[in-house]
């Protein structure tokens, strides 16, 4: 009798234990179960955050915070309080990720993730979207993210991720966004076959070589690598990019030419600034960008009146001669220009009244070119403090 109640007794406990937490998890698939375990005993909360207080394995794992299911499977999860000003999460993440074969989507809110990132992401066939931002990942971008076929975004910007960009991530057919800014990446720039293609976001690395001149698709609307060091000419690659809408190339050593069609495309903002761009600048209609940015070049010739209906216009430190166009007097009297800096060029008149008054809302800086100035106008402290060019200099220019 005593072995009889013996084992009607573990029975019983196996019963409670069943309805305490296998029953609680029996939806959800225990492979994907196991892999949220491991998950979370690789991370915390950082102090003021209690994400992972709904995170108890004797409950239902698709009723956690951020795991979101479809029937039996893991198909999203959100890693930490999305809310603004969480402080996020701390530890690494665990390679038992790639378990979660089910998964689309994975994002972790800004924190202290470190470590590297797993080459297990690489069995998320199902995987959408990646965002993995603002923590301290290191390392380099694994390879095998290029064997995500479905990838649509990708954002693993302010990190401290190395090495190059792998040349597999460039291959993936549905990418719309590929946000890596505020890395220490170097390397080139590898082309990219989406032709959904709409956001590249490469700021702030230590990227080289040139941009290849089919590339970079005709969707992109959104542009920037400034504050790298990619080089040689930019003309083919520009000229093709009629759907962008922002675009910043400063900061780098990009040369030749400035293709003409570009001022004429829907960009809200154009920023060339600091590279080593030539020759003159022939838009070819009036400009309607709000502004633009061709300061700190080698660009020459007399400048076009054309850019008279830009609001802030930045030519200055360039090598532009001749005469300021009369158009541009007209609109800034009329403050329909807010910035106008020609300084630091060889220019040699602006026909405007030395009596007229500027606008308050407008800036006008002509220092340090081949005139004496009409009008005392404030420029920036880094204009200097001399009013005009060594006649030595702009006669040796005009020669």
């Amino acid at each position: 009798m005593k072995g009889f109640f013996r084992r009607m007794n573990a029975v019983a406990h196996w019963v409670l234990f069943l309805q305490c937490g296998l029953l609680a998890h029996a939806m959800l698939n225990p492979i994907d179960f196991l892999a949220l375990q491991s998950i979370r005993k690789g991370l915390n909360d950082l102090p003021g955050s209690s994400y992972f207080a709904s995170w108890d394995f004797t409950s239902d794992p698709c009723n956690f915070a951020g795991v979101y299911c479809d029937g039996d499977r893991v198909i999203a999860l959100n890693l930490g309080d999305p809310r603004a000003g969480s402080p996020g999460l701390t530890g690494r993440i665990d390679p038992a990720i790639g378990k979660l074969s089910a998964l689309a989507e994975l994002t972790i809110v800004p924190g202290r993730i470190y470590g590297t990132l797993p080459h297990t992401l690489s069995q998320l066939k199902y995987l959408r979207f990646l965002a993995i931002s603002r923590n301290f990942i290191t390392g380099e971008i694994p390879a095998g993210l290029g064997q995500l076929r479905g990838l649509q975004t990708l954002d693993l910007s302010f990190n401290q991720l190395t090495g190059s960009i792998p040349f597999s991530i460039g291959t993936l057919p549905a990418l719309s966004n590929v946000i890596l800014c505020h890395n220490r990446l170097t390397g080139s720039v590898p082309p990219f076959v989406s032709q959904t293609l709409t956001r590249l976001d490469l700021k702030h690395n230590d990227l080289s070589g040139s941009l290849p001149p089919l590339g970079l698709p005709p969707s992109l609307q959104y542009l920037s690598l400034s504050w790298n060091r990619l080089s040689g000419t930019v003309d083919r690659v520009l000229s093709r990019l009629s759907q962008l809408n922002y675009i910043d190339l400063s900061m780098n050593q990009f040369t030749g030419c400035i293709p003409g069609n570009l001022f004429s495309f829907p960009i809200s903002n154009l920023q060339l600034q600091r590279n080593q761009f030539t020759g003159p600048v022939q838009p070819v209609d009036q400009v309607t960008i709000p502004t633009v940015d061709l300061s700190f070049n080698r660009l020459s010739g007399e400048i076009s009146p054309m850019f008279s209906t830009v609001q802030s216009l930045y030519l200055n430190n360039n090598r532009f001669t001749g005469q300021v166009p009369g158009s541009f007097v007209d609109r800034l009297l009329a403050a329909n220009i807010q910035i106008l800096y020609l300084q630091h060029n060889y220019l040699t008149g602006i026909e405007i009244n030395p009596t007229v008054e500027i606008p308050l809302s407008s800036s006008l800086c002509l220092q340090y070119n081949c005139m004496v100035l009409p009008i005392q106008t404030p420029c920036p402290l880094k204009a200097g403090t001399e009013k005009s060019r060594p006649t030595s200099q702009c006669i040796e220019w005009r020669g």
